[in-house]
């Protein structure tokens, strides 16, 4: 049984309308308290949000029966302040259980006057705000920005002059080797295998442990020998990288086998077959390591791009290498997001396989079916190739799409135009944005999965839009403040 908020409230607390929040504070915080009581205090897109965050609850779940969950308002002013703020779990129990405003936010009373604080153990933050989706984030973005637009947008400049731009969101991994991921697919295989065995009551696999150690100790054999003062040849090279992958065979086929005797077994339930698909998933990443690192060492082959992973937890992660001075690569995805001119994003784009060239008219077509007020929108060079820039001024009036290469006089007249230069230059705004979006957990992902991947950026990109909302109210409401001193001192 959920609700989205407390309709009634409790002695001593306090309506989030009444929250008084410090205009003068410069802290995120105060800024997203600000973006977040505006919403609830606009009747239309409160309602509107509400629906959205209804389409959490599961439609076989009663929402007038059972025991009582987290509110879905909680939950999301939670996911927003984590990504907003930069914290781990662990913080945003600590700031949610002492935080005086963010309390009064979630509904409750500071002081606990009447009654005991709500106090939020660390195990419920992490069971509720992972049930956000990335698609309702995105609508609810939508919502967001659009309050923006209304509320501070000027009916003679309502025109939306975008910039497009893309930046790595990093994984949580280490730096990939064949070698390493062999022994990270052994060690996770291992572990599931001896932790199933001891709940089924299954011998076997006693020494687990132990044959985890021999594994790590024959691949630091090979790392020491790869990385230390002393040169060894490449006979004896082979022959050390042969003896790691005789040994990782063989524990693969113990734990096929054990796999095997426990698909047999009749007494097998439902929960113990996830478990075993798990251990499936190692296994296979283990024998295509194995194939790798036999067909680089002992064949001398040279392995294609597209047959390798870069982490046996986070399969999803891509090898990037932009050029940037002191960063040669980075692990993750590529994420393209579209801001305008008042600091809002628009629209964002996770690239799993592409690359900017090929999102470039897809991102405008969609955001332009939301914001019909797109008029012009900004790119690199990475974003331009003939296509993308006959396509683009069929959806908006002015593309900036500096050509790559050599231009011949129409192009060179076109990017030599007053208007191309103007928003060429302000182009580089939309990295004021990804800075900010930095700042909001999009530095590096530790949200597991791609599903996580896509939580994770969806809440910063929202995380971020209302700060900037907060923001923006907070500038208002001080300048109104300002004004008001001078009239009474004149």
């Amino acid at each position: 049984m959920r609700q989205i908020i407390e309709s009634q409230l409790q002695f001593g607390e306090v309506d989030i309308s009444q929250i008084k929040p410090d205009f003068k504070s410069r802290d995120a915080i105060d800024k997203a308290v600000i973006g977040l009581q505006y919403i609830y205090m606009n009747p239309e897109i409160r309602e509107k949000i509400f629906q959205l965050l209804e389409k959490i609850i599961p439609s076989n779940i009663s929402q007038k029966t059972g025991r009582p969950g987290m509110e879905l308002w909680k939950i999301l002013v939670l996911g927003i302040m984590r990504q907003l703020c930069h914290w781990d779990y662990d913080v945003l129990q600590n700031m949610a259980n002492n935080h005086n405003l963010l309390r009064q936010l979630l509904g409750h009373n500071p002081e606990h006057g009447w009654e005991k604080g709500y106090y939020y153990e660390l195990q419920t933050l992490k069971d509720n705000v992972p049930m956000l989706t990335p698609e309702i984030l995105k609508e609810i973005n939508e919502m967001v920005v659009k309050s923006g637009h209304k509320k501070f947008s000027s009916k003679k400049k309502d025109e939306l002059r975008c910039s497009a731009d893309s930046f790595v969101v990093k994984t949580d991994i280490h730096f990939p080797s064949d070698i390493s991921l062999l022994y990270d697919s052994i060690r996770k295989a291992i572990m599931l295998t001896k932790a199933l065995c001891e709940s089924m009551e299954k011998a076997g696999w006693r020494q687990g442990k132990h044959n985890i150690r021999t594994v790590k100790n024959e691949m630091r054999k090979i790392q020491r020998a790869k990385h230390g003062g002393k040169s060894k040849s490449e006979e004896k090279m082979k022959a050390f990288h042969q003896e790691y992958i005789l040994n990782a065979s063989k524990l693969l086929c113990r734990v096929r086998e054990t796999i095997t005797e426990m698909i047999e077994d009749s007494k097998i339930n439902m929960i113990e077959v996830v478990h075993l698909m798990e251990i499936e998933k190692y296994v296979k990443y283990g024998e295509q390591q194995i194939d790798l690192i036999n067909r680089r060492v002992l064949c001398g082959e040279k392995i294609p791009g597209v047959e390798k992973i870069f982490s046996v937890f986070e399969p999803y992660t891509r090898w990037i290498s932009k050029g940037k001075s002191g960063v040669p690569v980075e692990f993750g995805l590529p994420v393209t997001i579209l801001k305008d001119q008042y600091g809002y994003i628009l629209d964002y784009e996770i690239m799993e396989k592409e690359n900017d060239v090929d999102i470039a008219v897809p991102l405008i077509a969609r955001a332009k079916a939301k914001y019909p007020a797109i008029k012009s929108c900004s790119f690199d060079k990475g974003y331009w190739s003939p296509e993308n820039r006959e396509q683009m001024y069929e959806l908006i009036d002015i593309a900036v799409m500096p050509k790559k290469g050599r231009r011949n006089k129409a192009q060179q007249a076109e990017e030599s135009s007053k208007e191309f230069k103007t928003l060429r230059k302000q182009h580089s705004a939309v990295e004021s944005s990804i800075n900010g979006l930095n700042h909001c957990g999009l530095d590096k992902c530790y949200d597991h999965g791609i599903y996580g991947f896509k939580r994770c950026v969806g809440l910063s990109i929202l995380a971020r839009n209302i700060h900037t909302l907060g923001n923006q109210i907070k500038e208002q409401e001080n300048k109104r403040k300002r004004r008001k001193i001078h009239k009474k001192a004149a």
